[in-house]
């Protein structure tokens, strides 16, 4: 079993900055990707993920105020959020996906972590 378990959220001012944090622990010994979503309501949307690799995607609404990072050794996953806006207000999911060699593709959720930026 694989459980993701975040961190690091709360309630910051308007530019503030909050490091969110991920661990992921069980069976699986790495993950192709790992990354960061987002609810709002009626979506979820992805914030930014990263490959093993360490090629990073990020949402055009966050480029250049949030840094994705992983630690493949602990298989562990980070969000820097700098410039933190009030519409970055959400719940904040961690991810981590695995591909199987039959193509088929597991993805493991986090419970979330709420940040709250106030204006």
């Amino acid at each position: 079993q694989v459980q993701l378990v975040e961190s690091g959220g709360g309630l910051v001012q308007t530019g503030g900055s909050l490091r969110l944090s991920c661990s992921a622990s069980g069976s699986i010994f790495s993950f192709n990707e790992m990354g960061w979503y987002r609810q709002a309501p009626g979506m979820r949307e992805l914030v930014a993920d990263i490959t093993s690799d360490g090629a990073t995607n990020y949402a055009d609404s966050v480029k250049g105020r949030f840094t994705i990072s992983r630690d493949n050794a602990k298989n562990m996953v980070f969000l820097q959020m700098n410039s933190l806006k009030p519409e970055d207000t959400a719940v904040y999911y961690c991810n981590a996906r695995v591909h199987r060699p039959s193509k088929i593709v597991s993805d493991y959720w986090g419970q979330g972590t709420q940040v709250t930026v106030s204006s």
